[in-house]
């Protein structure tokens, strides 16, 4: 076979693989949301959060929030963007019922947490993010069950 036909058998096949993969697979990125300190720097609102996109293996409310925990990337933190969230939070459990998202996080997110600014800024992260999921009208946060005390400025 030439090199000439191989080259445009490689080119075919290349086009309907992405036309495959277009029209059979949905688009799984979502928004996760960070500060960024080039957008705000001098925090004028705690609660101000700004949207990166994630490519995820599945769109869901689980995964969004799982990219979230894992921080910003090395370019998304050239590009200003930082969490509030401490680090080593797990997702114990999530559940969505009436358009009310109800999630516990592992202890690690309120460990040596205070301020209200800082609170704001937590939720807001974690809140905009699940937010931004069409079935989910509300957010409720806690910690190992407990909700009460949970982010209160």
């Amino acid at each position: 076979m030439s090199k000439i036909v191989s080259t445009i058998l490689i080119a075919i096949l290349g086009i309907i693989v992405g036309f495959l993969i277009y029209f059979f697979f949905p688009n799984n990125s979502v928004k996760i949301y960070f500060s960024n300190s080039l957008e705000d720097p001098e925090v004028l609102d705690c609660a101000q959060v700004y949207p990166v996109e994630r490519k995820i293996n599945e769109k869901s409310p689980y995964y969004a929030l799982f990219e979230l925990l894992q921080g910003p990337t090395e370019q998304e933190i050239e590009d200003g963007y930082f969490t509030n969230i401490n680090p080593g939070v797990k997702i114990q459990d999530l559940v969505i019922n009436n358009r009310i998202c109800t999630v516990d996080l592992s202890e690690e997110l309120i460990y040596q947490v205070g301020g209200s600014c800082l609170v704001s800024a937590i939720r807001a992260q974690i809140e905009k993010t699940l937010l931004d999921f069409n079935e989910i009208d509300e957010v409720i946060i806690s910690v190992n069950g407990e909700v009460e005390e949970i982010l209160q400025p």
